[in-house]
């Protein structure tokens, strides 16, 4: 007997939300067993209900994309999780990647090339749009010369990276900063990627040793 691949959908706009649910439900080894409107519920859903793929767009309100991944790794959730996202920046990539996602797909992708990815994500595969691979092919062989210094960040990037030295939540740093919890975890995404680093604590080891906070800070 076939056994059932059981999706989470995760992406603010509800028709995206409501097309690839029509999609996925018109396969019969496929069933939707929820729709999350942003990172926070995606996180909740995926601990509630225990999908076997996790559907994740990157940029979403409350809490981005990298974030969702890099909780649900931490908390060592099963769900596989396939990107599906209108971004194929670089930094976006290799972050999303490092921190654990086994697929990678643009929302140009065809019906069939998505249907697929779920099934080969679902059985533990690695699935990634064609340009993608190459770019991380490219990654392997020739990396890109970013040089290891802060210098890549942005002035308001450096002040999001000590506060995460500091041990602040997105909703703290967005409160201290006058800015919204998405617009820190865009921030805290480009950081990672800038900085090829897999997640919150490596940025924070990392400010550390350049001296950009002290450990007496409380």
């Amino acid at each position: 007997m076939t056994k059932i691949i059981r999706v989470l959908i995760a992406d603010d706009h509800p028709v995206v939300r409501k097309g690839l649910s029509a999609l996925i439900r018109g396969e019969s080894d496929m069933v939707v067993v929820g729709e999350a409107a942003d990172g926070r519920e995606a996180i909740q859903l995926a601990q509630s209900l225990q999908p076997d793929v996790l559907l994740l767009d990157l940029v979403m309100p409350q809490m981005g994309g990298l974030e969702v991944i890099l909780q649900l790794k931490a908390e060592e959730q099963s769900v596989h999780i396939l990107v599906l996202t209108s971004f194929g920046e670089d930094d976006q990539i290799y972050a999303a990647i490092k921190a654990g996602a086994m697929g990678y797909l643009l929302k140009d992708a065809s019906p069939e090339r998505l249907l697929q990815s779920i099934r080969d994500i679902a059985q533990g595969e690695v699935s990634l749009d064609p340009t993608i691979a190459l770019k991380l092919v490219r990654e392997i062989h020739h990396p890109v010369e970013y040089p290891p210094t802060d210098a890549l960040l942005t002035e308001r990037e450096m002040e999001i990276l000590k506060l995460i030295a500091r041990g602040l939540t997105n909703q703290e740093m967005a409160e201290s900063l006058t800015i919204s919890e998405r617009t820190v975890a865009n921030h805290i995404s480009g950081i990672l990627g800038k900085l090829h680093l897999a997640n919150r604590t490596q940025a924070a080891l990392y400010a550390l040793r350049q001296g950009l906070v002290s450990l007496e800070i409380s």
